[in-house]
């Protein structure tokens, strides 16, 4: 799809990344909330089985598809990687690390994105494209200094740059298979793998549960609610339809959008620079969207009952010949 001479088709998937961000962005305050009263691994457990319990009823019912069998030992081999590694490494080094240093880490996985897609899915990297994806990067560095966060690097950062890694990964490396299924179908089967992962880790579930507040469960639920289901829902239907670079340079939003939040929710307030780091944020992912190369239409899948009736008629036609 070119997403510069189809602008109709190419709004969709931009803005369910959009979307996503927004929603990705509310569970940071979600968060601390929960982790007052679970450790990281139980926290992350506690959401996917919401999740999974909201996923496992129209799966049964057949409503939603899962991907096909030949696909699930990549599905497996990366939501492994990107829902069950990212959650436990991000979650175990935010209790160590500053959130400004995390911030900052964070912020290198839309270029971790953007080269794993030229490398992997051979997508085109355009002179404007990397500048903005630059420019996106100072934008959230200065969000970061300007939100008065602390900046002190430590050995735990590694494991947010595992985190990156791995969602690196799970984004880029799922986009032949969404040429297969569907984005919901996808999401579905990742979650319930993960869910899966995290199972050892929470064994001490049940009783945090017993002493949990109820904003504290509320926030849990949530984060299975949204930024678990309907946010990767959200990200893999953006994934499906635009180059994966481009779909990643969104992310470079997400401290500007958490300051916001931050400030309307909590009071929170933000610094000129903050400001400042924002609007350079907005203009790089606007300058890596418009800098995406043109590609080629594809067209678009027909449904299994076109491609019956299609043959059909065709078979028909051939008899009358």
């Amino acid at each position: 799809m070119d997403i510069r001479t189809r602008p109709t088709l190419a709004a969709l998937p931009l803005l369910a990344a959009g979307a996503t961000i927004f929603i990705w962005s509310s569970a940071f305050p979600a968060i601390s909330y929960g982790l007052q009263a679970f450790a990281p691994a139980e926290l992350a457990l506690l959401r996917f089985l919401v999740a999974s319990a909201i996923f496992a009823v129209p799966v049964a019912a057949g409503w939603i598809a899962l991907p096909p069998r030949r696909d699930w030992p990549a599905v497996v081999a990366l939501a492994l990687l990107g829902m069950t590694v990212y959650q436990l490494s991000l979650g175990y080094a935010m209790t160590r690390v500053p959130a400004g240093s995390a911030a900052v880490i964070v912020s290198i996985a839309p270029g971790v994105v953007a080269a794993l897609a030229a490398l992997r899915l051979g997508e085109v990297l355009g002179g404007r494209m990397l500048v903005g994806l630059a420019i996106a990067f100072v934008g959230a560095v200065f969000v970061t200094f300007g939100s008065g966060r602390v900046i002190r690097f430590e050995p735990m950062a590694l494991l947010v740059l595992v985190a990156v890694l791995a969602t690196s990964i799970y984004f880029v490396f799922q986009k032949p298979l969404l040429q297969r299924t569907t984005p919901i179908g996808f999401t579905a089967a990742s979650i319930f793998v993960g869910t899966i992962g995290l199972l050892p880790f929470g064994l001490h579930l049940p009783e945090k549960l017993a002493l949990a507040s109820g904003a504290q469960l509320t926030s849990a639920i949530w984060l299975g609610v949204g930024p678990t289901v309907l946010g990767y829902i959200a990200w893999s239907f953006a994934l499906s339809r635009a180059p994966v670079s481009i779909v990643s340079s969104f992310l470079y939003a997400q401290p500007l959008i958490a300051g916001v939040i931050a400030w309307l929710w909590l009071g929170q307030t933000m610094g000129a620079l903050a400001i400042a780091g924002g609007a350079l944020t907005l203009v790089g992912v606007v300058l890596s969207v418009r800098g995406a190369p043109a590609a080629a239409a594809v067209p678009p899948r027909r449904s299994a009952l076109v491609r019956t009736c299609t043959a059909l008629w065709h078979g028909v036609q051939v008899q009358i010949r």
